[in-house]
């Protein structure tokens, strides 16, 4: 007879050899060699299909054709912009957890505006910023990536600007690399203690971008009117902007046309090569940041030729980057994601004799307004500290000196500046920090992280135009959302369109998933069902 410890250790078996086939069925193909991700900050989904008339087959439409399409992706926070929506990306993660609430910040202790990416402790190389990964408050994808390989899987970075490299790098790069904006050289941060001979090479060719900016021109890559989108535009031309030798606006002008893509794009395939990214026995990690936004200098800012140029050549780049994975290590073995940062700074061009909705909202003013409640309130002192941003910093040691309720204070500043012409809403700090929330609540609270928002967060009103001496972009409020499509390409992926909106922070855990390892520390959000 079969006695009973054999009878339990026989059904445990049947058990194990019955789930085994269920678990090989749930489990996606070979984990891939190599992931990269192609962030387009200001990437529009409406602009993709105006303009795919011009566009090859290696590109843009290879993805399109035979990826799986994400019409839109959400930034479910107040006005994300290149640092806080790519640290997003990389952490799954919204500014409420990861602390880059926006390219730059306000710091109360000094009273200056500095890069959300700050560190005294570390210098630059080709640069003199001083700046490191260590403000982003949560591991990325990348970080677990390096953790779950024991320090084996390389990753690199490379981006227009310094804030989009560290944050898509992150703590453990091997290198995170950016272009400096008085050198044009590539720069990176003593923090990340690898160098890579392939970018020291080039900063210090005749190739670098320090020594050829000067003869770059751009003119449109195609017959003008083949750029025939825009029903409205009234004017095509054949435009030409040079660069020139101004090292103070040269490369600002540079990084916001497509040749900076190119620029990008050689660097990164330089470093893929140069590398042997992919080929080893733990999956690397290469992060690519585009340009898909405006051109400062564009005669016609609604319509623009520029912009068509812009995609048409961003299409061109984004095929040679595929054909230079596919022939070092295969797209079968890559998972790719294209993503778009959500945002797209647009300055309307308002017709001559047009009174629009809405007016312009001038921050000083209203600053100067709400200190002399205050002081009507409180005394004769200067009570705020700075508007930046659509937040107010209140001088709290003052505050705690006159031993003046601090949450008392931020409720009828508040309510004294909600009945100001162009303001929707104003959300106190303390609020902030409630339990409770409302859907609208949330999504501000999202984006706001103790010691760096300020006091209080003002949502101005659609239409209103925020008016500051400071800063060149006028951009008026929108509340209708940019369509941001997302791609996955590659690595065992099927073909699909998908029509529902998902959200920022499931793509960083799904790319986890595809890699077999953790997702970031502090990611959230639910795996991508078609990502399985």
């Amino acid at each position: 007879m079969i006695g009973k410890n054999m009878i339990r250790i026989f059904t445990s078996l049947v058990a194990i050899f019955s789930i085994a086939p269920l678990l090989a069925q749930a489990t996606t193909g070979e984990v891939p060699k190599l992931v990269v991700t192609i962030t387009v900050d200001q990437l529009r989904g409406d602009y993709l299909e105006m303009f795919r008339h011009t566009f090859g087959n290696k590109g843009f439409n290879r993805l399109l054709s035979s990826g799986l399409v994400y019409r839109n992706v959400r930034y479910n926070y107040p006005n994300p912009d290149r640092a806080s929506s790519i640290t997003t990306l990389f952490t799954g993660a919204y500014p409420s957890y990861h602390g880059i609430t926006g390219e730059k910040r306000y710091q109360p202790e000094t009273g200056q505006e500095i890069s959300s990416f700050t560190d005294d402790r570390y210098l630059g190389n080709f640069t003199t910023e001083k700046l490191s990964p260590r403000p982003i408050k949560v591991s990325t994808l990348t970080d677990e990536l390096k953790i779950a390989s024991g320090g084996q899987s390389d990753v690199f970075a490379f981006a227009p600007y310094a804030s989009q490299a560290l944050a898509s790098g992150g703590h453990a790069a091997s290198g995170a690399y950016w272009i400096e904006d008085s050198s044009g050289k590539w720069a990176t941060t003593t923090f990340y203690t690898n160098k890579q001979p392939a970018v020291d090479q080039q900063n210090r060719s005749a190739e670098s971008l320090t020594f050829t900016i000067g003869s770059m021109t751009w003119r449109p890559a195609r017959e003008i009117e083949s750029y025939n989108a825009f029903p409205y535009t009234q004017n095509r031309y054949r435009f030409q902007h040079y660069f020139g030798n101004d090292k103070k606006d040269s490369y600002h002008l540079f990084k916001q046309s497509p040749f900076v893509n190119m620029e990008v794009n050689n660097m990164a395939i330089k470093v893929l090569e140069s590398s042997q990214l992919g080929k080893r026995m733990n999956p690397d990690f290469l992060a690519i940041t585009f340009y898909a936004g405006n051109f400062d200098k564009a005669l016609d800012k609604n319509y623009s030729v520029e912009i068509q140029d812009t995609y048409y050549r961003l299409d061109q780049e984004i095929g040679r980057l595929l054909d230079a994975i596919d022939l070092s290590v295969g797209l079968k073995h890559t998972l790719v994601c294209l993503v778009s940062t959500g945002y797209f700074n647009e300055q309307e061009i308002i017709p001559e004799g047009m009174v629009p909705a809405g007016g312009d909202f001038h921050p000083d003013r209203s600053q100067a307004l709400l200190n002399m409640y205050l002081m009507a309130l409180y005394g004769r002192e200067q009570w705020i500290r700075k508007y930046y941003d659509r937040h107010i910093y209140f001088d709290r040691k003052l505050v705690e000196d006159r031993k003046i309720d601090f949450a008392d204070l931020q409720e009828k500043a508040a309510a004294f500046l909600v009945q100001s012409a162009g303001i929707q809403q104003v959300v106190t700090s303390y609020q902030m920090m409630q339990a409770t929330h409302n859907e609208h609540t949330l999504f501000l609270r999202n984006g706001y992280y103790p010691g760096i928002s300020g006091d209080l967060m003002l949502e101005l009103q659609p239409g209103w135009r925020v008016v500051n001496p400071e800063s060149e972009l006028q951009v008026r409020e929108r509340s209708n959302a940019v369509i941001a499509p997302v791609i996955f390409f590659g690595c065992d992926i099927r073909p699909e369109k998908i029509n529902r909106t998902i959200e920022a922070t499931e793509i960083a855990p799904s790319i986890s998933y595809r890699l077999r390892i953790r997702a970031p520390n502090a990611a959230s959000g639910k795996i991508l069902e078609e990502l399985y």
